[in-house]
């Protein structure tokens, strides 16, 4: 019985003129172009420079403001009012205010004060262009306490030396951080839409009811509906890890038999919540609207752009009932720090328990009609 409605299943889904395109598709598009759009690394922000000083200290500052590749030069202004202007008509970001007698200030009195504001209302650039101009006026600092400070007082001066080394990811690149998840998104989408869609489908065509009238049993009429999807779900998987290949050089460090253990689990569990919401659902657009709901929330839940640690307490709690927090945790530990199986050993024992959860609620919501 189980090989006959297999058949069926795979007959339907490859004669389907859309579905195998988009599962090729989809996969080189969202992997080829997301990780370059959805960068957090902030690049070019257009700042204002104020210099009322106009010595060589304020110029050396603000060529070493402009070296940097995270700012551009918008103008300079003679006046913080001007400036300030510039920034209400988003020509600006951010303004460096160099207050008058800045170098007197500094060799006389060994300090200065600088003023910088900054437009907060893209919260993520305004902080990042805050840290990054703090840290290179710290820079600037040091190089004039060198020259102001002779040779043989600096010798006498204690100093700290910090050697930063970035593990796992030494280039900071955010892509690398993306990619991983963008590829258990994918899966998601796949093995949580058309599962979806699946059974209400048969019910809106009629042919459910020829299905309820066979000796089979609900395991194996939801097995049947399990297996083509997660062919479905392994097929975008390779793609997605091709074309991360392809187009980034980017190779998982661990072994890509983890990846596809947890891989495997977790496309049943999402077909398992996609055939939930089909039997559920009374039409296609129901099914589409509460698999939306679901697969967003877990999303926003998973720690997609953010860790799910920055979360509050209380909606960490609830993101353990979302299967992408496991997955991307995993699929990220495994390509970044390659990590082995038994490192992760909490993770999969999360997914087979929500794998067991919501595939036992597909058989037991799946009622047989007459």
């Amino acid at each position: 019985m189980l090989k006959y409605l297999l058949e069926k299943e795979f007959k339907i889904f490859l004669r389907n003129p859309f579905l195998p395109k988009l599962m090729i598709i989809m996969p080189f598009v969202v992997l080829a172009i997301f990780p370059l759009v959805a960068n957090m690394d902030v690049k070019n922000i257009d700042i204002a420079i104020v210099d009322h000083d106009k010595s060589p200290y304020s110029r050396q500052l603000t060529d070493k403001v402009l070296a940097s590749h995270h700012f551009s030069l918008s103008a300079t202004f003679n006046s913080y009012e001007e400036a300030l202007q510039s920034i209400e008509d988003d020509r600006s970001t951010m303004i460096l205010e160099i207050p008058a007698h800045f170098e007197k200030e500094l060799i006389r009195e060994g300090k200065a004060k600088l003023f910088v504001a900054t437009n907060a209302v893209d919260g993520v650039k305004g902080g990042l262009g805050g840290a990054y101009i703090s840290a290179i006026i710290s820079d600037f600092n040091q190089n004039i306490r060198t020259e102001l400070i002779d040779a043989t007082a600096i010798a006498r001066i204690s100093q700290t030396g910090i050697l930063s080394s970035f593990r796992y990811n030494p280039n900071l690149s955010y892509k690398y951080f993306m990619i991983p998840a963008l590829m258990t998104m994918i899966m998601a989408m796949f093995c949580g839409f058309f599962p979806a869609l699946n059974i209400v489908e048969e019910k809106q065509n009629g042919t459910i009811e020829q299905m309820n009238v066979t000796p089979m049993s609900r395991s194996v009429f939801i097995l049947s509906k399990l297996i083509p999807h997660w062919v479905v779900g392994f097929v975008a998987i390779n793609i997605c890890m091709l074309v991360a290949w392809l187009f980034y050089g980017f190779l998982p460090k661990g072994s890509l038999i983890t990846i596809y253990i947890f891989a495997l689990v977790f496309i049943f569990t999402f077909c398992g919540l996609g055939l939930v919401v089909s039997n559920y659902a009374s039409t296609i657009q129901q099914a589409m609207f509460i698999m939306f709901f679901f697969v967003s929330t877990f999303i926003f839940l998973s720690g997609l752009f953010t860790p799910y640690t920055n979360m509050p307490e209380w909606t960490q709690m609830i993101s353990r009932i979302s299967p992408l927090r496991y997955i991307m945790e995993a699929m990220r530990l495994v390509y970044l720090k390659g990590a082995v199986f038994k490192d992760m050993v909490p993770l999969f024992l999360s997914l087979c328990t929500l794998a067991v959860f919501f595939n036992g609620w597909a058989i037991i919501s799946y009622r047989k009609r007459v």
